[in-house]
């Protein structure tokens, strides 16, 4: 098995993004835009103590919704560590939590069979020397280069094996970076100026299985498109990251909540295209996921549970779902993902090869087969859908 076979095959997974900037509910980025001093900021570690954080229960709504692997948030920009580290007190474990909620997380996931994912960003917002950038303090850069590097070490090194890690917070004021949410590229001065070359180098020497994303300045192994669904050329392995509002962390005021039809056809749209979808909740302080998070997930897990063939190990179809959806596919199997359900009747076309059979997913139902020429037809199908989200047919 070759090492990204298990991302490419999961083709689902869960983002958790979760911190201080919880009790301020105003979302994940909330001291840099309010411009909160960092030893004002600083006072909130004393507030955190999520009494109701239960690891497993975060998990298991993964697991249930179909996910295949988790990535948390170990540490974001606020430069807050749900880890214990040698090289900070400003940790959950040295704070009034006093809990490594890293290694609590690990726990569940082993425990539920899923893969585990690391978020870790590279940039601190308690550290002058970022704002300053590399050149104006060398010195006091080199600090903030080494502090990330200790806990990237501490990361790879105190946890068991870890599947996949997420960098973020890669881009410095004043340096040039050239990178997209649509497909980012190289961005060698990014790269220097964090040592990422060194840098990954030691993550793949403690974890040599490990898959890494492309927020380095350098490509790793996966493309990670934000907010956006975007497939990579050259056949690159990529996975679209998405809100299921508008923030990442929690926000009590964002209700501007997606619907599970929109999430469940994003999905679709990314592994048909060859991508895997990470979408995201911001857990509350006290560590409970928020209800319309938790009632989206439900949802699409009751979706996959029928439907699940048609995501996983799935990638793209040698034809399009016409006008009334997507296709994915596995081997010699086309799944048609049928969005707009128009009656009786579907015609594709471009179906090159000979049908041999063709049944919906959900009921077992076989549906009557008509080729002519490229045009596929697909006839006595029932008049109402048997999803209200996506009603799929297999075509074989």
């Amino acid at each position: 098995m070759k090492r990204t076979e298990w991302l490419e095959d999961a083709r689902f997974g869960m983002f958790i993004h979760w911190g201080l900037y919880s009790i301020l509910a105003r979302g994940e980025w909330v001291m840099d835009i309010e411009k909160i001093p960092s030893e004002e900021y600083a006072l909130l570690a004393g507030k955190f103590n999520p009494g109701k954080f239960d690891a497993n229960k975060w998990v298991s709504l993964a697991k249930e919704a179909g996910a295949k692997y988790v990535v948390l948030t170990t540490r974001h920009h606020e430069g807050f560590s749900l880890f214990d580290s040698k090289v900070s007190d400003f940790t959950s474990v040295k704070t009034a939590a006093k809990r490594d909620f890293v290694a609590e997380y690990v726990k569940a996931c082993r425990k539920a069979k899923m893969k585990v994912g690391f978020y870790y960003s590279l940039l601190d917002w308690r550290y002058r020397a970022y704002f300053n950038g590399p050149k104006k303090n060398p010195k006091k850069w080199k600090e903030l280069v080494e502090y990330a590097h200790s806990q990237v070490r501490e990361l790879m090194t105190n946890y068991g094996k870890v599947d996949y890690l997420f960098y973020d917070g890669e881009w410095i004021p004043g340096v040039k970076f050239n990178r997209t949410f649509i497909n980012q590229q190289k961005s060698p001065e990014i790269a220097k100026s964090w040592q990422a070359k060194e840098l990954n180098a030691m993550v793949r020497k403690l974890q040599p299985h490990i898959i890494i994303n492309n927020r380095t300045g350098l490509s790793e192994d996966v493309d990670t498109p934000e907010q956006n669904i975007a497939a990579s050329e050259n056949h690159r392995l990529w996975e679209s990251c998405m809100t299921m509002n508008d923030c990442w962390g929690y926000s009590k005021a964002d209700n501007n909540w997606k619907s599970t039809r929109q999430f469940i056809q994003n999905l679709v749209r990314c592994v048909g295209d060859g991508g895997n979808l990470l979408l995201n909740i911001g857990p509350k302080p006290d560590g409970t996921i928020p209800a319309p998070s938790v009632k989206r997930f439900a949802e699409i897990g009751r979706w996959m549970e029928i439907n699940k063939k048609s995501i996983h190990g799935c990638g793209k179809a040698p034809f399009a779902g016409g006008t009334v959806g997507l296709t994915t596919a596995k081997g010699n199997t086309v799944y048609l993902h049928v969005f707009r359900w128009p009656g009786e009747e579907i015609c594709l076309a471009g179906v090159k090869k000979k049908v041999k059979s063709a049944y919906l997913l959900a009921s077992k139902e076989k549906v009557s087969v008509i080729q002519k020429g490229k045009r596929l037809f697909l006839k006595d199908l029932p008049k109402k859908p048997l999803d209200l989200y996506d009603t799929v047919i297999k075509i074989q």
